[in-house]
């Protein structure tokens, strides 16, 4: 077969596939329309990911797992445009690495909303001027992003996905390496490179800001003076920056884990995980009391965090991950006994324990 044959075959096979598109969504709208009518959340991450395992299983082709992953997220996000006016929250600016993890969750074709800080984010969603937000919770270097944690004290909102985005920092300026004086960049990067930097530049000031975007715009007005910053290459090329250094993180694995918060948490997937907040007795043995409920039920535990209460001194609220569904029998039956413990028990949502 000659070149001009392989083409008119893929000329047919993308017509094929554009009228297959359009099929799918007609069939869309009418989802649309039977959740509007009967009050059912638009955006269904059970769902989601549900269809993704099955296509992924159904593959036989070349297409390699992560390209499926990508093809049809904006399949799916073409698919959430069509179905309502989806607005998406998330901490800003545009190009950070909040906007680059809703994007990867849902798409490029639905409305995004860039805000200044996680307060404006929850704001907005509990207010339904937007459906959902992204926020950041935890770094795979650097632990939890407290801010987020004490926000979910008194917000009626609940988690019903997650994202895991693998962060690769990058060293950009618009001047040449040796004249490099100030790093700007968000607290969260300069500790994920601390070690690179005191290598490289351990005579460089470091000055926080409030995010790796902002670094970029930074280093981009400030390049006369010296500066440069430690952010993701999409904030480089959007201020034009040269990107001097790739991947200059301490740990290749460097990840961060974002949440996806609505109104409503997310339908038993069969792999699940469930957050909550709880505060305990000021008695002693409290705290050890109310972990073995998990315990008692074999229900694992895979993360826990304390923060002050910011209601009385000395007072702690913890964070807690849990492997399961809410409405797992064990799961349930833990956050029961958990309950008799606890002067506040706080269920912030359970969904699919997966992030791409």
């Amino acid at each position: 077969m000659n070149l001009d044959d392989i083409r008119k075959n893929i000329d047919d096979i993308d017509g094929q596939l554009l009228d297959l598109l359009s099929a799918r969504a007609d069939l869309v709208h009418q989802v649309g329309e039977v959740k509007k009518r009967d009050g059912l959340q638009i955006y269904a991450p059970a769902r989601e990911e549900a269809l993704l395992r099955r296509l992924i299983e159904r593959n036989k082709g070349r297409l390699p797992e992560k390209s499926i992953r990508a093809i049809y997220r904006e399949i799916m996000s073409a698919a959430l445009a069509l179905e309502d006016d989806l607005k998406i929250a998330y901490l800003g600016p545009e190009g950070s690495w909040t906007h680059q993890a809703a994007i990867k969750k849902f798409g490029h074709s639905v409305n995004y909303t860039a805000l200044p800080n996680f307060a404006e984010v929850f704001d907005q969603v509990a207010r339904r001027r937007a459906d959902y937000g992204v926020v950041p919770i935890e770094n795979s270097t650097e632990g939890a992003v407290s801010h987020t944690l004490d926000l979910f004290v008194d917000s009626p909102l609940q988690i019903c996905a997650q994202i895991l985005l693998r962060i690769e920092n990058c060293l950009m300026a618009d001047i040449p390496r040796e004249q490099i004086k100030t790093l700007y960049s968000h607290p969260q990067a300069l500790a994920q490179c601390r070690g690179w930097i005191l290598r490289h530049f351990p005579n460089a000031d470091t000055v926080d800001v409030s995010s790796t975007t902002r670094a970029a715009q930074l280093a981009k007005e400030n390049s006369a003076q010296g500066a440069a910053a430690i952010g993701s290459p999409a904030a480089a090329e959007m201020y034009g920056l040269t990107v001097l250094e790739e991947s200059i993180q301490d740990r290749a694995t460097n990840t961060t884990r974002f949440l996806v918060i609505g109104e409503k948490t997310c339908p038993q997937t069969g792999n699940d995980r469930t957050s909550l907040l709880f505060a305990i007795h000021d008695r002693p043995g409290s705290l050890v009391r109310a972990l073995q409920a998990f315990d008692q039920f074999h229900v694992n535990m895979s993360k826990i965090e304390s923060r002050p209460s910011k209601r009385k001194d000395w007072e702690y609220i913890f964070y807690v991950d849990l492997s399961g569904h809410c409405e797992d029998p064990m799961v349930k039956n833990g956050i029961e006994e958990l309950e008799k413990h606890c002067s506040m028990v706080k269920l912030l949502g359970s969904y699919p324990d997966a992030g791409e």
